[in-house]
């Protein structure tokens, strides 16, 4: 059996695939629960909201009507039609169908916008700290993620003079995401036409991630990355505003020249997307459902405004008030020199499951901690009230 074993190949890119640590605080969150603990969860990336009941009752009615074929591997007209619509309803830009294509997640959608564009070797520039899956979809590619460390000063995000400081001869395209995670911060829309400038400068791609938009506080007319001009890949998903998760359902905006590339590759890796997750997702569009989740984005606000102030009384700093989605990215550096010993204390000894910075890249990740305000701001106030009793205790 040891012969065996010592015979069997792993490939070389695994060694740089590192465990994803959000859901390896999430099982030890469930193990914390098997054993009789009460444990509020503010480590994952899912509000607690269900799914919209009109997108359900669309999936129901597509299941009981329709055929579950494998669509087009650019997904539903009628979806891409949709989505094109909402652009012109939403953000006042015209976006054609012809350029949307639907994926099987945002995940899937970076994973083609990565495939067309990057070769083996070159690099895609991102922010650090930034979402772990983006550097590792890089490296499954043989690609290089190159990480540019960012802070408070700029919002935790890359601008175009960060990302001038970090580009090297073999960076093939940058990567920002608006609202990001784990900040919750956004770029501007100046900030979004320097960078495409710059990338087109270097002869370059910018690929802007917008799956959170929708989930934006305190915001004027709504920009899309994709008034910069149609060189830019922009990807978005029904999982966060629209509250479908588990539907796995995205979208890219791909530039005009790149669609059927886009389209061969995504026929080889993925046939198509789920056809019922495309269908239920046609009634995300309906005046119904945007008033559902526009009371859920008014609700997180309310859980963002109560826990930002909640944190700080008790010792984290917050360096940059989050814009959107659903994170605050926390300094924890007054409180525990380890974040990730803090995370696993404040999980074991007080029931709150939060994420060390040890998932999001290599800029200071023991001094920050994300915390999800994805639970009712009554478990918020319980949450903040069990994490008060431990610190005080360890002083």
């Amino acid at each position: 059996m040891n012969d065996l074993a010592n015979r069997l190949q792993l490939a070389s890119r695994m060694a740089h695939i590192e465990p994803f640590e959000v859901m390896e605080i999430q099982t030890l969150a469930r193990e914390c629960e098997a054993r009789g603990m009460d444990v509020i969860h503010l480590e994952i990336g899912e509000p607690d909201f269900r799914t919209p009941q009109p997108i359900v009752d669309a999936a129901k009615r597509a299941l009981d009507e329709k055929r579950m074929y494998y669509t087009s591997a650019l997904g539903l007209a009628e979806l891409r039609e949709a989505i094109s619509r909402f652009y012109r309803q939403r953000y006042r830009i015209d976006v054609p169908a012809t350029r949307i294509i639907v994926t099987a997640g945002s995940s899937a959608a970076l994973l083609l916008a990565f495939g067309v564009l990057l070769d083996e070797g070159d690099e895609v520039l991102q922010a650090d700290p930034s979402y772990p899956c983006n550097r590792h979809f890089a490296r499954t590619l043989g690609a290089v993620p190159r990480l540019a460390p960012v802070g408070p000063e700029s919002r935790y995000q890359m601008t175009a003079a960060v990302a001038r400081a970090h580009w090297s001869e073999r960076t093939r395209a940058a990567l920002v995401a608006t609202p990001a995670n784990p900040t919750g911060t956004m770029v501007t829309p100046q900030e979004i036409r320097d960078l495409a400038a710059l990338a087109r400068e270097k002869g370059g791609t910018l690929i802007v991630d917008e799956i959170y938009h929708g989930l934006v506080y305190d915001e004027g007319a709504p920009h899309t990355a994709l008034e910069a001009g149609e060189d830019v890949f922009v990807i978005n998903s029904f999982s966060k505003y629209w509250q479908m998760t588990g539907w796995r359902l995205g979208w890219l905006v791909a530039p005009p020249r790149y669609v059927r590339e886009v389209e061969k590759l995504a026929q080889n890796l993925f046939i198509s997307p789920s056809a019922v997750a495309q269908h239920a997702a046609l009634a995300c569009f309906e005046p119904g459902t945007l008033a559902i989740v526009e009371e859920r984005r008014r609700e997180l606000d309310e859980r963002r405004r109560f826990l930002i102030p909640a944190l700080e009384s008790l010792g984290f700093r917050v360096p940059v008030v989050p814009q959107g989605a659903f994170y605050i990215y926390t300094d924890s550096s007054v409180l525990a020199p380890d974040s990730f010993a803090l995370a696993r204390s404040i999980l074991t000894e007080a029931g709150v499951a939060v994420t060390p910075g040890k998932d999001f890249g290599r800029n200071e990740p023991e001094k920050h901690i994300r915390i999800a305000y994805t639970q009712t701001v009554a478990r918020l106030e319980e949450a903040v009230a069990r994490i008060g009793k431990l610190l005080k205790g360890k002083r």
